[in-house]
């Protein structure tokens, strides 16, 4: 890049030999070369990472086809009903059979009691709790140790909903 004295070196060396009358035409010819040379360079630069891109992708294609080649086959499933498990055969020949059996495993299966969730994280006199309520609660009734306590006391609080006993018709008759 010439510098601010080389620069108006040449442009008093071209004013002196084209004259002050063909000096903006030249520069604007001049102007319009170099715009076609900068859309000519751009268009090479495009072509080029074209043509990189799609090299680089028959690359990759010749890499995922090696490593399908390479992988071992995977043995094929047996049809369903066959002779292979006898909880599917049984489904496939007897449907009430497989029912029954399912029904005795739900039955054996052992039946865990509802218990309060367990907090999230703890900090202080303080427990988050899962997103069931998803509120903080102070360890015990008594937070008033807590400076936050105002605050948390402030906030409703959502008792986890049990459901109601099934009314029966003498019942209905009475509440009517």
């Amino acid at each position: 890049m010439p510098s601010l004295g080389d620069s108006a070196f040449i442009f008093l060396l071209a004013l002196i030999l084209f004259g002050p009358k063909r000096l903006p035409e030249l520069a604007r010819q001049i102007g319009k070369l170099m715009g076609e040379f900068r859309r000519a360079s751009n268009e090479f630069r495009l072509q080029m990472e074209e043509e990189l891109r799609i090299s680089e992708q028959a690359e990759k294609q010749k890499k995922i086809a090696e490593l399908q080649a390479a992988a071992p086959v995977a043995p094929a499933l047996p049809p369903p009903g066959g002779e292979d498990h006898p909880h599917l055969r049984t489904a496939m020949q007897d449907p009430a059979a497989a029912q029954a059996e399912a029904a005795a495993v739900a039955a054996s299966a052992p039946v865990q009691p509802e218990s309060e969730p367990l907090p999230i994280a703890t900090s202080g006199d303080l427990n988050i709790l899962p997103p069931a309520t998803g509120l903080p609660t102070p360890h015990s009734s008594s937070s008033s140790s807590s400076s936050l306590a105002p605050f948390i006391n402030a906030v409703p609080r959502v008792e986890p909903h049990t459901p109601e006993p099934a009314h029966t018709a003498s019942e209905e008759t009475l509440h009517g």
